[in-house]
């Protein structure tokens, strides 16, 4: 087996997660792509990794599922012996006023946006070697919070959380835990947004526009690399300016 970094990126088959799996190939590191429904968009991801002369491997796991995080992990172990950089990405939206909100629609976003990122921690941990880096993705409404959006924040405020207790657990170890949270990232999950609606937003931003994936997965990389050592615990905003 390869003493090659490996990273695992959760939800990495398209949006931000596809744009952070590139980046850390261009970092020289072999990268596991997780995905839950886009196999075709997961291999596509992979062969591109594979263009530039790192390995790379797609693995189906629902984040959400304990048991399909372990399988998960053990792929990686068999596969690489090791893992390096996690980064917990994959999410779920399902908006709506808590007058109105299902307790599915409750348990969708917080099983998959918060128990999957101890889920998926959980079962990696054994795998990441000291000095590792562990980057979660919340999000900006994870520190304001959002009209309609009660269960989205409240997991992504878990995370934050999650966060800054993990990174007190494993300074020991040199493994730094931070936290990135985008403001409006133009994406799949975000370009339903009615039209008006986006327009309002971006007049609130005061770089007048909004970001793209390339801009988190600049940050992570940054985050993943070695001039990051210094850093643990910390939420760093990527949102032009929309949350000061």
């Amino acid at each position: 087996m390869s003493d090659k970094k490996v990273a695992l990126v959760t939800g990495a088959s398209r949006g931000i997660g596809k744009a952070i799996a590139e980046k850390k190939k261009k970092n020289g590191a072999n990268v596991v792509v997780n995905y839950n429904k886009d196999e075709k968009e997961a291999v596509a991801v992979v062969e591109e990794i594979k263009k530039n002369g790192a390995e790379g491997v797609a693995v189906k796991a629902d984040i959400s599922n304990f048991e399909e995080c372990a399988a998960m992990a053990e792929v990686i172990n068999k596969k690489f012996g090791h893992l390096d950089i996690l980064v917990n990405n994959a999410g779920a939206l399902a908006d709506k006023t808590l007058k109105n909100m299902t307790k599915e629609q409750w348990g969708l976003v917080i099983n998959t946006n918060l128990n999957g990122t101890f889920n998926v921690t959980k079962n990696a941990f054994p795998l990441i070697r000291d000095g590792g880096r562990i980057i979660n993705i919340s999000s900006i409404i994870g520190i304001s919070g959002n009209f309609g959006q009660t269960n989205y924040a409240a997991s992504k405020a878990g995370i934050i959380g999650f966060t800054k207790s993990l990174a007190k657990e494993l300074g020991k170890r040199r493994i730094t835990v931070n936290a990135v949270a985008p403001g409006f990232i133009e994406t799949h999950m975000t370009k339903n947004v009615p039209f008006i609606r986006k327009k309002i937003m971006m007049a609130m931003v005061p770089l007048g526009r909004a970001g793209l994936p390339e801009d988190v997965a600049s940050l992570v990389g940054f985050l993943a690399s070695d001039k990051a050592g210094y850093i643990t615990g910390e939420v760093i905003c990527v949102d032009g300016g929309l949350s000061f």
